[in-house]
């Protein structure tokens, strides 16, 4: 491999690799494009604001859509790709995760905004 390759901007794990178009930490398992590798992650809070995995601007009572399958500890099915989330409510970030909400099956929930997409 002759070229370097960028840091895992999540986790800062110099480890990273090419698959297909994407960049991948084996580290934390995050996955982004070169392009959006110098560009600010979704869901950073420079100006206050928080956007979701696409880059849309996130609001209190937002309807998202979850865009992975998400382990969930204690279940055994996790929360799959495709749940609508309503009324959300952004807080400060604890850990990265800066929505608060309530999933039905699930209850009360804390997700990172770049594991949303608005509805």
């Amino acid at each position: 491999m002759t070229e370097n390759l960028p840091p895992c901007p999540e986790c800062s794990s110099a480890y990273t690799y090419e698959m297909d178009p994407l960049l991948v930490c084996p580290e934390c398992g995050h996955e982004w494009t070169p392009a959006t590798a110098t560009a600010e992650p979704a869901g950073s809070t420079d100006d206050g604001v928080i956007k979701d995995a696409v880059g849309n601007v996130l609001a209190d009572g937002d309807t998202v859509t979850v865009v992975k399958t998400l382990k969930v500890k204690g279940s055994p099915s996790g929360i799959k790709a495709g749940t609508k989330v309503r009324n959300i409510r952004l807080v400060n970030s604890v850990d990265g995760h800066d929505i608060d909400c309530k999933i039905d099956g699930f209850g009360p929930m804390q997700l990172k905004s770049s594991v949303v997409k608005k509805a």
